[in-house]
């Protein structure tokens, strides 16, 4: 009896529990999904953020290239190991970027809220250099790119009733940059690097708009302060003429431009002042410093679309004078401070030819004060559609370099000094010439993906007394011998081609 009772309150204990989870899994009413619904405020590609007033946009693309003589990309084999000309010169090296954009807008009360992100990770083949001991080393990066894989933070700036902050192109530069018609980078134009900045916009209607901006002089702008009293022979060997000598950040750059962007093209006006502040002339502060120096920069921007030739032609065409902000000529990927190419000689007693050639903000001697380095130039490039899937283009960028008088005799006491000048103080000319002309053709068999072939000389024009010869020291890092070289200009041709898919 005691048994049948415990098997009947069992059995009613698993009824209950059966009934109770029956009903627990009676149906509730469902939380209506919200769809992700287009955005048709900003143009094709934005869409709702789930639950808010905030339109979204996410693109990049991913690219794959390889360019030909030479060691490093978008720029011709003019320093370091793509500049030696010998076996340690790379015959091609090869790349992989992928790259991600973010775009988010909302439409305020004060106007349009918008942020925007870039950023990309980047793989590039490193070059070797030589190790002084008979070998060599791998070296992990090309200017920002180290082989092995590195992040970059190309955009990230907030916009609001005008105002922009953060880092973003600067107001200095033209839409297309130094890219006119190509992928090689040109001289002559502000440059593509974005700056952190603080800038506001005048929207005055029918595509007219003004701009100003305080901008970051330290991670874009600066160039090279050169202290010609640390002056080296190695320094001057690699196209170095004193030894950099930036104080630290003082004031930013600033910077207006006007803009007139409508139908049949666009017109600009751009204007920087920058400040030039220099350390001290030796070890200590007890040495003593030079005063600060305003640099300036002033360029004029042109683009014509739907030129007679063809649907969708265009003609792109920038000039930029400098005078202490050289940066805006010769800015971050087109061309080092410093240059050194080398190349074969006629020239009895010498070893080599080389092209030596440096390009400064300012110059100065120890007790001082700043000699400011003038730079102009100009680039441009015409692109034509031959039908949907083919386009070609050809380019050209040119830029100078020159020193005043005061600041060729600091330089070229220097030289003279350091690397025994044949032709003495007589011969010595500092100033040069840099130029770039090409051509590009692209394929785009489907929407998005595209294969193009692009051709481009480099030339360095120094300025040297012909028959000039110094004697350079032993360079391990490029194998070269401390002898005889013979000054004289050089050239190099490359070929870039890439696969980039584009969303």
């Amino acid at each position: 009896m005691k048994m049948a009772k415990s098997l009947f309150l069992g059995s009613a204990a698993g009824l209950i529990a059966i009934g109770g989870a029956h009903s627990a899994d009676l149906p509730v009413k469902a939380k209506a999904i919200e769809y992700v619904k287009i955005c048709s405020l900003y143009g094709a590609g934005f869409y709702y953020i789930p639950g808010t007033d905030t339109c979204i946009k996410l693109g990049g693309y991913l690219r794959a290239e390889v360019v030909l003589n030479s060691s490093y990309h978008y720029v011709g084999p003019d320093s370091g190991v793509g500049g030696a000309n010998n076996r340690l010169s790379d015959y091609y090296s090869a790349r992989s970027r992928q790259d991600i954009t973010i775009d988010t807008r909302t439409a305020t009360e004060y106007g349009l809220l918008r942020t925007y992100f870039e950023g990309a990770w980047t793989y590039t083949t490193g070059p070797y250099s030589g190790n002084g001991a008979g070998g060599t080393t791998y070296t992990t990066s090309i200017g920002s790119q180290i082989s092995g894989g590195t992040p970059g933070l190309y955009h990230a700036f907030i916009q609001f009733a005008g105002f922009t902050f953060g880092k973003a192109f600067s107001q200095f530069s033209t839409p297309w940059n130094q890219y006119p018609a190509n992928s090689i980078e040109l001289p002559g134009a502000g440059g593509w690097e974005p700056a952190n900045q603080f800038a506001y916009t005048f929207d005055f209607g029918q595509g007219i708009t003004a701009a100003f901006s305080a901008e970051d002089q330290v991670s874009r702008d600066q160039l090279a302060v050169w202290n010609v009293s640390a002056a080296s022979a190695a320094g001057i060997a690699a196209g170095a003429y004193g030894a950099n000598d930036f104080g630290g950040s003082r004031t930013p750059d600033f910077v207006a431009q006007l803009r007139v962007d409508q139908a049949w093209g666009l017109f600009q006006a751009s204007f920087a002042a920058h400040d030039n502040h220099a350390a001290y002339y030796g070890a200590t502060e007890l040495t003593g410093h030079p005063d600060d120096k305003w640099g300036w920069a002033g360029q004029l921007g042109l683009s014509i679309r739907n030129i007679p030739t063809g649907a969708g032609d265009t003609i792109n065409m920038s000039a930029v004078y400098t005078n202490g902000a050289s940066r805006y000529n010769f800015h971050d990927y087109t061309s080092a401070p410093s240059f050194a190419m080398y190349g074969s000689t006629g020239l009895a007693g010498a070893y080599q030819s080389v092209a030596l050639a440096g390009v400064s903000d300012s110059v100065f001697v120890t007790g001082s004060g700043q000699q400011l380095t003038t730079t102009y130039g100009f680039q441009g490039g015409y692109s034509h559609n031959w039908d949907p899937r083919w386009v070609s283009s050809i380019y050209g960028g040119w830029s100078a370099v020159r020193y005043n008088n005061t600041a060729k005799g600091y330089i070229c006491g220097a030289v003279v000094a350091n690397v025994a000048l044949s032709t003495g103080a007589a011969g010595c000319n500092p100033d040069f010439n840099y130029a770039i002309i090409g051509t590009r053709t692209g394929w785009t068999p489907v929407k998005g993906l595209t294969f193009s072939a692009e051709l481009a000389y480099t030339m360095l024009d120094q300025k040297y007394a012909s028959g000039s010869t110094v004697t350079l020291p032993q360079q391990s890092g490029i194998a070269k011998p401390g002898t005889t070289y013979e000054l004289k200009d050089q050239g190099a041709l490359t070929l870039l081609l890439r696969a980039q898919r584009v969303w």
